[in-house]
């Protein structure tokens, strides 16, 4: 089981801080891509948080690239926290785009053209 915990009285919201220990967890190889996370239900009940909590950390991080949900399996680790800087700076990149008039399309070509 992941060692994580989180503080009612601190000023971060619990999902913030339910989703930094487990990026912690990752980052220290607590959990390893690959290897599955408790169920959200058991994670809160350790926790004493409302399920919800916990899965709007799993969601942020599925966001973020760290974990994968697949149905039937759980949820899995998929990367380390520098793939999760990838993708979040790859996010703000499209974001940016799409504010200039980009399309993805266009996008992909300058970053071949640039790679």
């Amino acid at each position: 089981m992941l060692s994580v915990k989180v503080d009612r009285d601190g000023p971060t919201e619990l999902y913030e801080q339910v989703a930094g220990e487990i990026r912690r967890a990752i980052a220290d190889g607590e959990a390893k891509p690959g290897e599955r996370l408790p169920p959200a239900r058991d994670l809160a009940a350790v926790l004493a948080v409302n399920t919800n909590t916990v899965l709007r950390a799993l969601r942020m991080l599925r966001n973020e690239g760290l974990l994968e949900f697949r149905r039937g399996r759980g949820i899995t680790v998929a990367g380390t926290p520098e793939r999760g800087a990838v993708v979040a700076r790859a996010r703000d990149l499209v974001d940016f785009a799409r504010r200039h008039g980009y399309r993805l399309d266009e996008l992909v070509e300058i970053i071949e053209d640039v790679g």
